[in-house]
Protein backbone atom coordinates (compact mmCIF):
# COMPACT_ATOMS: atom_id res chain seq x y z
CA UNK A 1 0.00 0.00 0.00
CA UNK A 2 1.76 3.41 -1.01
CA UNK A 3 1.34 6.29 1.61
CA UNK A 4 0.25 10.21 0.71
CA UNK A 5 2.71 12.40 3.42
CA UNK A 6 -0.26 15.13 4.52
CA UNK A 7 1.74 16.76 6.97
CA UNK A 8 5.64 17.14 7.46
CA UNK A 9 8.27 18.96 9.55
CA UNK A 10 6.73 17.97 12.72
CA UNK A 11 9.05 16.67 15.61
CA UNK A 12 7.66 14.08 17.60
CA UNK A 13 3.82 13.17 16.57
CA UNK A 14 1.58 10.37 18.69
CA UNK A 15 -1.65 10.29 19.72
CA UNK A 16 -3.65 10.70 16.30
CA UNK A 17 -7.40 11.10 17.06
CA UNK A 18 -10.70 11.25 14.03
CA UNK A 19 -12.69 13.88 16.07
CA UNK A 20 -15.62 15.26 14.38
CA UNK A 21 -14.02 15.36 10.65
CA UNK A 22 -10.34 16.27 11.48
CA UNK A 23 -7.58 14.44 12.52
CA UNK A 24 -6.05 15.70 15.79
CA UNK A 25 -2.86 14.76 16.82
CA UNK A 26 0.08 15.51 19.88
CA UNK A 27 3.68 16.75 19.01
CA UNK A 28 5.81 15.85 21.78
CA UNK A 29 8.90 17.91 20.54
CA UNK A 30 6.88 20.69 20.56
CA UNK A 31 4.52 20.18 23.36
CA UNK A 32 1.79 20.77 21.84
CA UNK A 33 -2.12 19.20 20.62
CA UNK A 34 -2.87 20.42 16.98
CA UNK A 35 -5.02 19.73 14.40
CA UNK A 36 -4.35 18.67 10.44
CA UNK A 37 -5.61 21.17 8.00
CA UNK A 38 -4.76 21.18 4.06
CA UNK A 39 -1.81 22.30 2.60
CA UNK A 40 0.80 21.25 4.98
CA UNK A 41 -0.60 22.70 7.92
CA UNK A 42 -2.23 22.21 11.36
CA UNK A 43 -3.61 24.28 13.84
CA UNK A 44 -2.65 24.89 17.23
CA UNK A 45 -5.13 23.83 20.25
CA UNK A 46 -3.57 23.85 23.45
CA UNK A 47 0.30 24.30 24.50
CA UNK A 48 0.70 21.89 26.65
CA UNK A 49 4.48 22.12 27.22
CA UNK A 50 5.04 18.84 29.00
CA UNK A 51 5.68 15.68 26.83
CA UNK A 52 4.68 13.30 26.52
CA UNK A 53 1.30 13.33 26.69
CA UNK A 54 -2.12 11.58 25.00
CA UNK A 55 -5.51 12.70 24.70
CA UNK A 56 -9.41 11.54 24.06
CA UNK A 57 -12.68 13.07 23.47
CA UNK A 58 -15.30 12.14 25.63
CA UNK A 59 -19.05 11.79 24.23
CA UNK A 60 -19.79 15.42 25.50
CA UNK A 61 -16.82 16.87 23.09
CA UNK A 62 -14.60 17.01 26.64
CA UNK A 63 -11.30 16.95 25.59
CA UNK A 64 -8.98 14.82 28.28
CA UNK A 65 -4.98 14.86 28.41
CA UNK A 66 -2.36 13.41 30.45
CA UNK A 67 0.94 14.14 30.84
CA UNK A 68 3.82 11.45 31.41
CA UNK A 69 5.25 13.56 35.04
CA UNK A 70 1.46 14.85 36.18
CA UNK A 71 -0.41 12.66 38.48
CA UNK A 72 -3.34 14.40 37.16
CA UNK A 73 -5.72 13.24 34.23
CA UNK A 74 -6.65 16.77 32.94
CA UNK A 75 -9.58 18.33 31.28
CA UNK A 76 -9.62 20.94 28.88
CA UNK A 77 -12.14 23.50 29.18
CA UNK A 78 -11.47 25.83 26.53
CA UNK A 79 -9.08 28.12 27.66
CA UNK A 80 -7.31 25.73 29.79
CA UNK A 81 -6.01 22.71 31.37
CA UNK A 82 -7.85 21.72 34.64
CA UNK A 83 -7.89 18.35 36.98
CA UNK A 84 -10.50 15.74 36.41
CA UNK A 85 -9.09 13.20 38.31
CA UNK A 86 -6.13 12.09 40.70
CA UNK A 87 -4.08 9.47 38.91
CA UNK A 88 -1.10 8.93 41.84
CA UNK A 89 2.46 9.36 40.68
CA UNK A 90 3.89 7.33 37.48
CA UNK A 91 4.79 7.41 33.63
CA UNK A 92 1.36 7.80 32.54
CA UNK A 93 1.82 7.12 28.88
CA UNK A 94 -2.07 6.49 27.16
CA UNK A 95 -5.74 7.49 27.22
CA UNK A 96 -8.94 5.80 25.84
CA UNK A 97 -12.95 6.94 26.43
CA UNK A 98 -15.41 5.02 25.59
CA UNK A 99 -19.00 6.06 24.72
CA UNK A 100 -20.30 5.91 28.31
CA UNK A 101 -17.70 8.90 29.20
CA UNK A 102 -15.21 6.17 31.22
CA UNK A 103 -11.95 6.98 30.81
CA UNK A 104 -9.11 4.56 30.55
CA UNK A 105 -5.29 5.41 31.09
CA UNK A 106 -2.32 3.01 31.61
CA UNK A 107 0.59 2.92 32.59
CA UNK A 108 1.62 2.00 35.88
CA UNK A 109 -1.02 -0.01 36.01
CA UNK A 110 -4.28 0.41 34.07
CA UNK A 111 -6.76 2.82 35.82
CA UNK A 112 -10.37 3.26 34.67
CA UNK A 113 -11.94 6.72 35.74
CA UNK A 114 -15.20 7.04 36.25
CA UNK A 115 -18.21 10.06 35.23
CA UNK A 116 -17.56 11.16 38.10
CA UNK A 117 -14.43 11.31 38.46
CA UNK A 118 -13.72 8.28 40.91
CA UNK A 119 -10.48 6.42 39.83
CA UNK A 120 -9.97 2.34 40.08
CA UNK A 121 -6.64 0.43 39.11
CA UNK A 122 -7.86 -2.39 36.61
CA UNK A 123 -4.83 -4.29 36.32
CA UNK A 124 -0.85 -3.74 36.69
CA UNK A 125 2.47 -6.03 35.72
CA UNK A 126 3.06 -4.53 32.06
CA UNK A 127 5.94 -4.85 30.09
CA UNK A 128 5.36 -1.06 28.78
CA UNK A 129 2.24 -0.50 28.44
CA UNK A 130 1.57 1.45 25.35
CA UNK A 131 -1.62 2.41 22.98
CA UNK A 132 -5.21 1.08 23.55
CA UNK A 133 -8.14 -0.04 21.68
CA UNK A 134 -12.14 -1.07 22.62
CA UNK A 135 -14.08 -3.57 20.48
CA UNK A 136 -17.34 -2.17 18.46
CA UNK A 137 -19.16 -3.91 21.03
CA UNK A 138 -17.57 -2.46 23.69
CA UNK A 139 -16.49 -5.67 24.97
CA UNK A 140 -12.97 -6.17 24.78
CA UNK A 141 -10.28 -4.05 25.32
CA UNK A 142 -6.65 -4.33 24.07
CA UNK A 143 -3.60 -3.12 25.31
CA UNK A 144 -0.05 -3.37 23.20
CA UNK A 145 2.61 -4.09 25.69
CA UNK A 146 5.31 -2.52 23.57
CA UNK A 147 8.47 -4.63 25.48
CA UNK A 148 6.60 -7.99 25.56
CA UNK A 149 5.71 -7.80 21.74
CA UNK A 150 2.16 -8.84 22.08
CA UNK A 151 -1.35 -7.33 22.61
CA UNK A 152 -2.96 -7.76 25.86
CA UNK A 153 -7.05 -8.55 26.03
CA UNK A 154 -9.27 -7.92 28.77
CA UNK A 155 -13.03 -8.51 28.83
CA UNK A 156 -15.06 -5.65 29.43
CA UNK A 157 -18.13 -5.72 32.11
CA UNK A 158 -21.09 -3.66 31.61
CA UNK A 159 -19.69 -0.74 34.51
CA UNK A 160 -16.44 -0.82 32.14
CA UNK A 161 -14.55 -2.78 34.17
CA UNK A 162 -11.90 -5.32 33.26
CA UNK A 163 -11.28 -9.32 33.67
CA UNK A 164 -10.07 -12.16 31.89
CA UNK A 165 -6.64 -11.13 30.95
CA UNK A 166 -5.11 -13.22 28.02
CA UNK A 167 -2.97 -12.05 25.29
CA UNK A 168 -4.67 -11.20 22.31
CA UNK A 169 -1.75 -11.70 19.72
CA UNK A 170 2.08 -11.91 19.66
CA UNK A 171 4.22 -10.28 17.31
CA UNK A 172 7.56 -9.68 15.60
CA UNK A 173 8.23 -6.38 16.84
CA UNK A 174 7.01 -3.44 19.78
CA UNK A 175 3.74 -2.34 19.21
CA UNK A 176 2.63 1.49 19.79
CA UNK A 177 -0.72 2.95 19.21
CA UNK A 178 -3.28 0.51 18.10
CA UNK A 179 -6.68 0.27 16.22
CA UNK A 180 -9.68 -2.11 15.53
CA UNK A 181 -11.43 -2.33 12.28
CA UNK A 182 -15.67 -3.61 11.16
CA UNK A 183 -13.82 -7.02 11.31
CA UNK A 184 -12.04 -6.98 14.82
CA UNK A 185 -8.72 -6.98 13.38
CA UNK A 186 -6.41 -4.82 14.61
CA UNK A 187 -4.05 -2.04 13.10
CA UNK A 188 -0.45 -1.23 14.94
CA UNK A 189 2.13 0.97 14.63
CA UNK A 190 5.99 -0.14 15.24
CA UNK A 191 8.62 1.76 15.60
CA UNK A 192 12.06 -0.03 14.55
CA UNK A 193 10.26 -1.88 11.77
CA UNK A 194 8.72 1.04 10.39
CA UNK A 195 5.49 0.36 9.45
CA UNK A 196 1.94 -0.35 10.55
CA UNK A 197 0.38 -4.18 10.20
CA UNK A 198 -3.41 -5.78 10.34
CA UNK A 199 -3.31 -8.79 12.54
CA UNK A 200 -6.26 -10.73 13.83
CA UNK A 201 -6.40 -12.01 17.02
CA UNK A 202 -4.37 -14.98 17.36
CA UNK A 203 -1.17 -13.78 14.76
CA UNK A 204 -2.16 -14.22 11.27
CA UNK A 205 -0.84 -11.06 9.78
CA UNK A 206 -3.29 -9.71 7.61
CA UNK A 207 -1.97 -6.05 5.49
CA UNK A 208 1.23 -3.85 6.00
CA UNK A 209 1.88 -0.32 5.23
CA UNK A 210 5.41 0.27 5.37
CA UNK A 211 6.79 4.07 6.37
CA UNK A 212 10.31 5.58 5.95
CA UNK A 213 10.39 6.35 9.44
CA UNK A 214 9.41 5.21 12.76
CA UNK A 215 5.90 4.25 13.17
CA UNK A 216 4.32 5.73 16.71
CA UNK A 217 0.58 5.38 16.12
CA UNK A 218 -2.51 4.64 13.93
CA UNK A 219 -6.11 5.60 13.61
CA UNK A 220 -8.74 4.59 11.44
CA UNK A 221 -10.75 7.82 10.32
CA UNK A 222 -11.83 10.08 7.32
CA UNK A 223 -15.54 10.67 6.24
CA UNK A 224 -16.61 6.69 6.80
CA UNK A 225 -13.57 5.84 8.85
CA UNK A 226 -11.18 4.00 5.54
CA UNK A 227 -8.18 6.19 5.89
CA UNK A 228 -5.31 4.92 8.08
CA UNK A 229 -3.84 7.38 9.54
CA UNK A 230 0.33 7.31 10.53
CA UNK A 231 2.07 9.90 12.70
CA UNK A 232 5.78 8.82 12.02
CA UNK A 233 9.02 10.72 12.60
CA UNK A 234 12.30 9.48 13.16
CA UNK A 235 13.44 8.34 16.69
CA UNK A 236 16.66 8.96 18.50
CA UNK A 237 15.52 8.67 22.36
CA UNK A 238 12.96 10.45 24.70
CA UNK A 239 16.14 12.11 25.97
CA UNK A 240 16.92 13.50 22.46
CA UNK A 241 13.47 14.81 21.71
CA UNK A 242 14.80 18.61 20.43
CA UNK A 243 16.85 16.00 17.95
CA UNK A 244 13.29 14.68 16.37
CA UNK A 245 12.11 18.23 15.36
CA UNK A 246 11.14 18.80 11.76
CA UNK A 247 11.08 14.61 11.18
CA UNK A 248 7.80 13.92 12.14
CA UNK A 249 5.04 13.50 9.76
CA UNK A 250 1.71 12.33 9.21
CA UNK A 251 0.67 10.07 6.28
CA UNK A 252 -2.51 8.46 5.23
CA UNK A 253 -3.33 5.23 3.08
CA UNK A 254 -7.22 4.37 2.08
CA UNK A 255 -8.05 0.73 2.94
CA UNK A 256 -10.74 -1.90 2.59
CA UNK A 257 -12.31 -2.75 5.80
CA UNK A 258 -12.88 0.96 7.85
CA UNK A 259 -12.32 1.10 11.40
CA UNK A 260 -14.44 0.34 14.58
CA UNK A 261 -14.73 0.70 17.85
CA UNK A 262 -13.12 3.55 19.92
CA UNK A 263 -10.76 6.13 20.30
CA UNK A 264 -13.37 7.49 18.05
CA UNK A 265 -15.64 10.27 18.42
Amino acid sequence: MRADVLLKGRGLVECPRWHRGELWFADWTSGEIRVLEDGNQSRLVIPAKAPPLSFDFGPENDLFVIQSGSSSLMRYDGMGLKEFAALGSGAWNEILVDAAGRIYVNGPAITLVLPDGSVEKQAEGFQFPNGMALSADGRTLVCAESWAKHLTAFDVAADGRLSNRRIWSELPGPPDGICFDRQGAIWYADVPNAYCRRVREGGEMLDEVKVDRGAFACMLGGEDRSTLFVTTAQWFGMDKMSQMAGTGQIVSVEVNVAGAGWPFN
